[in-house]
């Protein structure tokens, strides 16, 4: 991986370590203010990728990166200070406004330090790294919990600092935004067909993605597992990733982003449904991590398609259009659970159903797209 590559995976590591921390923003909350808590933080985030992209035309990925982290950090500071429903509130909206404003910025600067099958390679790198972050982020929120819910905040605070300071440190300074200053600026900017179909079929995926992770642990639970068993299972699979990645790189140099996507979902969605339809715990596991092994050859395509498909100049929005679909399909895992559910009986398995259909969806959508293949 080149050098820029490198660094960056470390400064998204450290920012990882702390964001469960995010996860329990319901809980901090509290019962009552926890759904406006929640609503205000998914509005402001997605709006806060979408600033991160806007910003890429006046500044550099390097300021705009380190500018994000710290202005999280600063924010989930206030957080764990907030007392009361008005400022609790108001510091989730300031971490939203901040908290993916550095993501643009940071797919920007892999696309530019490699090209072609080792872009690919650098996105998926990524994208494992920090899923082994979080399993030990998963370990940290474990031990800081009975402490109290403010000291996983200041946790992630203190991780979100740290990354800012470290890529101060070891990216190389770039003082060009986007050309000198992005010239179509002026222009209402559109987006074009093949990312709009790329980013429906990025939808299908994040439901279906979501809704298996999601929801694992609650159907090794129903499935009779004892309570240590899904945290030893998701550990495994932060190992099975980065092993599946190393072993299918070069049988896959060269292939299309697109037939490698529809392909591989297409598989997902068989083991989703196996999961959905199995009452066997041994097997749910078995095609898990058979899940995490693909997604972990997956997962970097999907930046690799926008990353060969946009033009330069408008890379970051394309970048942060694509991204929006993790956004917008997460709210909506829940209430698709619960009614898929209602027909086979179980939570559990009604998230794997609905996490087969929307597999099976993303290679329909991908249909001729020739313009990320």
């Amino acid at each position: 991986m080149p050098a820029t590559a490198r660094a960056l995976v470390w400064v998204r590591v450290l920012n990882a370590l702390g964001a469960y921390a995010l996860s329990f923003l319901a809980v901090l909350a509290g019962p009552e203010l926890a759904p406006l808590a929640l609503v205000v933080f998914g509005v402001s985030a997605l709006a806060s990728r979408w600033a991160g992209a806007f910003l890429l035309d006046r500044f550099s990925p390097r300021g705009v990166l380190v500018a994000g982290l710290a202005g999280t950090g600063l924010a989930l500071v206030a957080l764990a200070l907030a007392d009361g429903p008005v400022p609790v509130l108001v510091a989730i909206a300031l971490v939203g406004l901040a908290f993916e404003v550095y993501e643009p910025a940071s797919q920007e600067l892999l696309a530019r330090a490699s090209i072609g099958e080792q872009r690919h390679t650098t996105f998926a790198v990524m994208g494992v790294a920090i899923s082994a972050a979080g399993a030990v982020a998963g370990l940290l929120a474990a031990v800081l919990l009975p402490l109290g819910v403010r000291w996983l905040v200041v946790a992630d605070a203190l991780t979100c600092l740290v990354a800012a300071g470290v890529a101060v440190a070891l990216l190389p300074r770039d003082d060009h935004a986007r050309g000198a200053y992005r010239e179509s600026s002026d222009e209402r900017w559109r987006p074009p067909a093949a990312l709009l179909r790329l980013t429906m079929a990025g939808i299908a995926f994040a439901v279906g993605y979501l809704a298996v992770m999601m929801y694992l642990p609650l159907a090794l639970l129903e499935r009779g597992a004892p309570a240590w068993l899904p945290g030893l299972t998701l550990a495994s699979a932060a190992i099975v990733a980065p092993l599946a990645l190393r072993a299918v790189r070069r049988p896959l140099e060269g292939r299309q982003h697109g037939l490698i996507l529809g392909l591989g979902t297409l598989l997902l969605a068989g083991l989703a449904l196996v999961m959905a339809l199995t009452s066997s715990l041994l097997l749910t596991i078995v095609a898990y991590l058979a899940c995490t092994a693909v997604n972990g050859v997956l997962l970097g395509r999907w930046q690799s398609s926008v990353a060969d498909a946009a033009p330069e100049l408008d890379r970051p929005r394309w970048f942060a259009f694509q991204g929006s679909s993790w956004g917008l399909a997460q709210p909506t895992v829940p209430p698709l659970a619960v009614l898929a559910g209602t027909f086979v009986g179980a939570a559990g398995a009604g998230a794997f159903l609905t996490a087969g259909f929307a597999f099976l969806l993303v290679p329909l959508v991908l249909y001729k797209l020739d313009q990320v293949s």
